[in-house]
């Protein structure tokens, strides 16, 4: 939780640092703020907002291009505001032609993101994992990565700028064209190559070999699950982990909702009991009441702690 408790260095340079460290760099997908700061409590180095859990959590609408640059930048904003930890976001296809990134670019820079995946899908796109996907052009696309690689240097060099391309499983795509790309986006200036949707770890190593820089895996949907030393091995340099804390959210809220409709409302007084018992247990604790009051020591006169004074209900700890 942040509340004051920023960090002083620039999110992309905090994120660079964590590449740097961490060979590759894990990183689980949120899709709010509540859910980046579950991550963010276990004890990851970063985190990745993503888009399908974007437009899933916010408008209960599938990833095919439904949600707009607005939207997908006030998430961001919004988690990045709620941990301290550097935040990688979806971007989808930056929301237009090179003019449209640019702005997608500065908004994502100043929501205080530390990086953000732009891909070459034809707009309205769709989840990397779902047939039907286009790609729009070759020189259309280099123009996009150039238009985002120039706003990042004239605005935080520190940004962390990853280039996606859709080629390898879309109409009339292959490997040949993915990797073509994924070589002429770092040339353009992307600090990372995201080739989407290889379907065996073979074709993750035939990617890992013939990109000619840091490659950024999207461990989900199609693509092979694999260890962090197998991914260390092919020379990965991040992985992202999108949908799973989403996945585990359905579930558990379908499994307390089917109990809740089967055995009535003395379910809530089982799961309340079983909840009490988890690290993440005592809700107030963990949404920050107890930084609330330390705030309040801190910068409220002494005569407003009364008000805590013969009443019920949570009581945050006192400033020590």
């Amino acid at each position: 939780m942040r509340l004051g408790e920023g960090e002083s260095a620039r999110p992309g340079a905090r994120l660079r640092a964590a590449m740097a460290a961490h060979k590759p760099l894990i990183i689980p997908g949120c899709y709010n703020a509540m859910s980046a700061r579950v991550l963010e409590d276990v004890g990851f180095p970063g985190l990745y907002m993503s888009g399908y859990g974007t437009s899933l959590s916010l408008l209960g609408l599938p990833d095919a291009g439904l949600v707009t640059q607005t939207e997908m930048a006030l998430n961001a904003r919004l988690i990045a505001s709620a941990v301290r930890l550097p935040l990688i976001a979806d971007a989808d296809t930056g929301f237009g032609n090179a003019i449209n990134v640019a702005r997608t670019v500065e908004e994502y820079i100043r929501s205080g993101v530390a990086g953000m995946h732009l891909e070459d899908q034809v707009a309205p796109k769709r989840c990397g994992h779902v047939a039907g996907r286009e790609v729009i052009d070759r020189d259309e696309a280099v123009g996009k990565i150039r238009a985002a690689a120039a706003v990042r240097d004239a605005i935080d060099p520190s940004f962390v700028l990853i280039a996606r391309t859709d080629a390898r499983g879309a109409h009339g795509g292959s490997m040949e064209e993915a990797i073509w790309r994924a070589n002429a986006y770092l040339a353009a200036g992307a600090d990372l190559a995201f080739v989407e949707g290889p379907a065996s770890k073979a074709e993750v190593a035939e990617i890992c070999a013939a990109v000619r820089g840091p490659v950024f895996y999207n461990m989900t949907g199609i693509s092979p699950r694999m260890s962090e030393s197998e991914m260390a091995e092919l020379g990965i340099a991040v992985c992202i982990l999108p949908g799973a804390a989403m996945r585990a959210t359905l579930m558990a809220v379908h499994d307390f909702a089917t109990a809740l409709k089967e055995h009535g409302p003395m379910a809530e007084a089982e799961f309340d009991r079983r909840f009490q018992q988890h690290p993440v247990g005592n809700l107030h604790v963990f949404s920050g009441f107890d930084r609330i009051r330390e705030m309040e020591a801190a910068w409220l006169p002494a005569e407003s702690a009364t008000k805590y004074e013969g009443t019920l209900g949570h009581m945050p700890k006192p400033a020590e």
